[in-house]
Order: structure tokens, then sequence, then C-alpha cells
């Protein structure tokens, strides 16, 4: 007796009438394969029952022509095995997500995975370089530091317009390697002070970002960018080098030469350019910005930020000697700010001394501003004037336990014996032979 041939699933397909379907093989883990005959394609499709009703998910298109062992799909669509191969898979899915809602909840699932996902990806690549480098410069403006333009600027000249690139890369994704490209490239323009200025910057900014997660007092914006590492590198051996202090202070000669030109400059600014000098050479950014309302008697009241990150600005009090009081009384009369050309409306600006001061020295070398203080610190230090008494005249910082938490005493008699060796120095003739120290001694002039 002849036993009678199987029929394989390729001939069952090859009887489908258009528009009906038929079952194939059973799929071990549930349901089985159906193929559905079109006008144009022969459809295959994984079905299977869940809560007693039937659902069928698409597998692909027959390709008659495939590899019968064949168990990945060619370009044209699956063989049988390749579509049971196929099945399986969804019959795994659907059983191990059977107490959720099977094959259909776990689609649900995967794509709302996948939303949540593509969303943070768009929203990550919203929260650039630059995007956090503005808001942490925006940052040390709300804390009234000054270093905010500075920072604005070599952010600018040397990222934003050299690596447009990187600074529209998501912040997170920044790497060490970008950040020596830009400091690299810095240096070696010949800027190494401002390569080391730039690194500073940015490995304060990036502080920052972190902090936010576990510090409430950093902006909640910061957490946005998602920064879990510092990418900017210590600084290295021979870049500290390029740290080094411009020690370039006006001379003796220099400093009496630009007291007598000033002394001569009527109105506002011949004022406002003799109380930077006679005031000690104070940073010109925070002399500018004293208002009315802080000249008291026999003193004025300076708000210095400086390296204080974090921190509000410090008062810093000056007594008014000697050849400041006319000068403040011409200038504080009832306006909001003291250094002003319009009757205290709003203030000059520190570009505006700049220049008023170098007008005023054209036969000064290299004059610049800055040399001031640096110039009066040195002459302070050749007439005995102790280095505590510089700093606290000078605001260079109070440091340690003692100064910061205990010692309240303002130091106004002693900054102003400091200063008024300095205005007798600076009206001294060119015949004078000695500078008289703070304490009664005397050192030769150099």
């Amino acid at each position: 007796m002849r036993t009678p041939q199987v029929e394989t699933a390729g001939q069952r397909i090859n009887k489908i009438e258009v528009g009906k379907s038929a079952a194939l093989e059973k799929v071990e883990l549930g349901g089985y394969l159906e193929a559905r005959r079109l006008a144009k394609a022969v459809m295959l499709y994984w079905r299977y029952k869940i809560n007693g009703k039937a659902d069928r998910v698409v597998i692909g298109a027959y390709d008659s022509s495939a590899p019968p062992k064949s168990i990945k799909p060619t370009t044209k669509g699956y063989s049988v095995k390749a579509a049971m191969a196929k099945a399986g898979e969804l019959a795994l899915k659907h059983s191990e997500n059977i107490s959720h809602g099977g094959y259909r909840a776990a689609l649900r699932s995967e794509a709302e995975l996948a939303r949540v996902e593509a969303e943070a990806a768009v929203d990550r690549s919203l929260q650039t370089l630059r995007k956090m480098l503005i808001a942490y410069c925006d940052h040390l403006e709300a804390k009234g530091r000054p270093s905010h333009k500075d920072a604005r600027s070599i952010f600018n000249c040397h990222i934003f317009t050299p690596w447009p690139e990187i600074a529209d890369r998501p912040a997170c994704e920044v790497s060490t390697d970008n950040i020596v490209d830009m400091l690299r490239r810095t240096l070696q323009s010949g800027r190494g002070r401002t390569s080391n200025k730039l690194r500073s910057y940015l490995m304060a900014a990036f502080k920052v970002a972190m902090a936010a997660r576990t510090d409430h007092s950093v902006p909640v914006e910061f957490k946005a960018y998602g920064v879990s590492a510092n990418p900017v590198p210590p600084l290295g051996q021979e870049a500290r080098l390029h740290n080094k202090a411009d020690k370039n202070p006006l001379s003796l000669d220099d400093l009496q030469a630009y007291w007598k030109a000033i002394s001569a400059v009527a109105g506002p600014r011949g004022a406002m350019l003799r109380l930077h000098l006679l005031s000690g050479g104070q940073r010109v950014e925070q002399l500018i910005k004293l208002r009315t309302a802080d000249v008291k008697k026999g003193a004025i009241v300076l708000l210095d930020s400086k390296g204080r990150p974090g921190k509000g600005p410090r008062a810093h009090k000056l007594p008014v000697v000697g050849k400041m009081q006319p000068d403040i009384a011409s200038l504080a009369n009832g306006g909001e700010f003291v250094f002003s050309l319009n009757e205290g409306e709003t203030r000059v600006s520190a570009g505006m001394m700049a220049n008023w001061a170098k007008a005023a020295a054209p036969d000064i070398a290299d004059f610049k501003i800055k040399r001031i203080r640096s110039g009066v610190e040195t002459l302070l230090a050749a007439a005995g004037v102790s280095m505590e008494i510089r700093g606290r005249l000078q605001s260079h910082g109070i440091h340690g336990v003692q100064a910061t938490h205990y010692d309240a005493h303002d130091y106004l008699p002693e900054k102003a014996k400091a200063l008024e060796v300095l205005h007798r120095v600076l009206a001294e003739t060119e015949s004078a032979k000695v500078v008289t120290g703070k304490f009664g001694g005397k050192r030769q002039r150099q």
C-alpha cells in the first residue's frame, strides 16, 4: 500500500485562492503561521489568541524563490522557515508579557519607551555647550561677578566662532579631546594666558552643571544639560608658566608724572582719574560702580565681588583723605552714580576711564591703567607700608579663619595713613631724595 505524501507548506500556499487564508504550521510557543493570498502577493502572519480573541501580526511577503532552509528574509520576503523563525520571536515576546497584556501591550511599551528616548535625544540636542556656557555667564552676572564679561568674550572668540560644531553639540557629549583641541588652538595662536583662562572658565561651567544635581543653590536649569563628568583636564605643568603675574608697575617717576598730568585735568574726568589714583589704585570695575548712597562721612564703600565664587560681594571701606575730599564732593552731587558724566544718571565705563588715563599720560611708555594699581602697591611697599595694610587698602582678599570670622576691625585708620603716604610721595618734587616710611623709617629713592 502506497503511503500518501504530506503536503508541504509551499504546496498549500499555491492552492490558496485570492482573498483566502490557510494555516501552515504551528508555532511552538503558541499560535501558528498563516498565509493569505492577495491580488499580487501572498502575505504571512503569526496568528494567535489572547483572552479568547483572535489576533494576527504581519510578518511579511512570501518569497517562493527564497532558499527553503533559509531563516533570514530576502529582499523580496520570507521563506516559510524564515517566517516560522520570525513567528517564534513574536510568540516569545507575547509569552514574556502575557501578564501585562501580551504582544500588543509589549509593543505599546516599546513604542512609549522609544518615544521617551526620542524626546530625551531631542532635549539633549537642544542642551548644547553653547547654551550651557551662556547660562554660566548669566549665572556669574546674576551673582554680581564682573568676570562674566571676560568669560563671554573668551567663549565667543575661542569656542563659538572657531568651533561652531562642537559649540552646538550636547554639553554632556563634549569630550576631553574636544576641550584640549580648543585649548591647544588658543595656545598656538600666541595666547597662553587666555588659553589658561579659557580652561578655568570651562572647568567652572561644567562644575556648576554637575553640582546642579546635589546643590540646591545652583539654578535648576543646569540639570537639563545632563553633565555627569567634567571633561576639562587639569592644568599641565607647561601651561602653568603662562599664569605668571604680569608685573609691570609704573615707576615712581611715572606715577608722579601721571599725578602731575591729571592734576591739571578739569571737570568730572579729572576728578575721576584723581580719585582712582588717590584712593590707592582701586580696581576700576569696582570703583566706577560707586553709588552716591555709599559715600559716607569720611569714607566710601565699594563692593568687592572678585574671587568670591558662590558668594555675594564684600563691602570694601576706604577713607576719604586729603585731596580726595573736594573731588568726591564735586562728583557725589545727588545722582545715583558717583562716576558719571550726566549727574549720576548712568555711570562711566572702565574703557572710558582707561582711555582718559592714557590720553593724560602720552609720554609714559606702554601706559595701561592697570599699571597704576601695581605701581601704587610698589610705591607703598618701598615706603614701608606693610603687606597686610597694602592688601587691606587694595582689597586683595581676606584669608584665614581669624581674618574672615573674628577680625571685625575696618582698618580705616591704617588705610588712611597709607593713603597719606601715597599722597605725600606723589606730590614730591624731583629734588626729593627720600621716601618717608609709614613707621618713621626712611628709604633711599631708587
